[in-house]
C-alpha cells in the first residue's frame, strides 16, 4: 500500500503548507502540483525522497512539468495541468494519462477541488491549499492495484 498527500496551488501561502507538513513523515510520497514550488523548499529538504515537486504555470523555477510514479500496480501522471487545459475540460489530462499508460492523473490549476473518472482514468485535483476561500488537500491511496482518493478541506 502506498499513500500520498496531493497539494497544489499554494501561491506563497507557506503557512497553509506548513500545517499539513506533520502528514508529510506519516505518508509514502507528497506531490505538489505546482505554482508555489518555493513553498516547499524545506520539505524537499526534510524528505528528499518522497517530496515531488512539479513546475506550474505560475513558477519560474527550473522543474519538472510532469512526472509518472509508479506504486503497487498502477501508474500516475502528475502534472499542473495548464498544458492540458483542464479549466475547459479533462478529456486531453485524460489522454496523456493513457498515452502515458496511466490509471490516474493528478493536477492543480483550477483551484477546485475534483475526483473524476474521465474515459477510465481517475482525474484528481486537490483544489489549491493557497486559497483563501476553499483551501485543501487530497490524499491517495494505492493498493493491490486500486486507486482511492480522498478530498481533504483545510479548515
Amino acid at each position: 500500500m502506498t499513500t500520498f498527500v496531493i497539494l497544489s496551488d499554494s501561491h506563497g501561502r507557506r503557512g497553509a503548507v506548513d500545517r499539513i507538513r506533520p502528514l508529510f513523515a506519516e505518508n509514502d510520497l507528497v506531490v505538489h502540483l505546482g505554482d508555489g514550488m518555493g513553498d516547499m523548499r524545506e520539505a524537499m529538504a526534510e524528505f528528499p525522497d518522497k517530496v515531488h515537486v512539479l513546475r506550474g504555470n505560475c513558477d519560474f523555477s527550473y522543474g519538472p512539468e510532469e512526472e509518472v510514479i509508479e506504486r503497487d500496480g498502477l501508474s500516475v501522471l502528475c502534472c499542473h495541468g495548464h498544458r492540458y487545459g483542464v479549466k475547459s475540460g479533462l478529456s486531453r489530462l485524460a489522454e496523456r494519462a493513457k498515452a502515458l499508460d496511466c490509471e490516474v492523473a493528478l493536477y492543480g490549476h483550477t483551484h477546485r477541488a475534483d475526483i473524476s473518472e474521465v474515459d477510465g482514468v481517475l482525474c484528481i485535483n486537490p483544489g489549491a491549499i493557497g486559497s483563501y476561500a476553499d483551501p485543501g488537500y487530497a490524499y491517495l491511496v494505492i493498493h493491490k492495484g486500486k486507486a482511492t482518493a480522498t478530498l481533504v478541506p483545510l479548515t
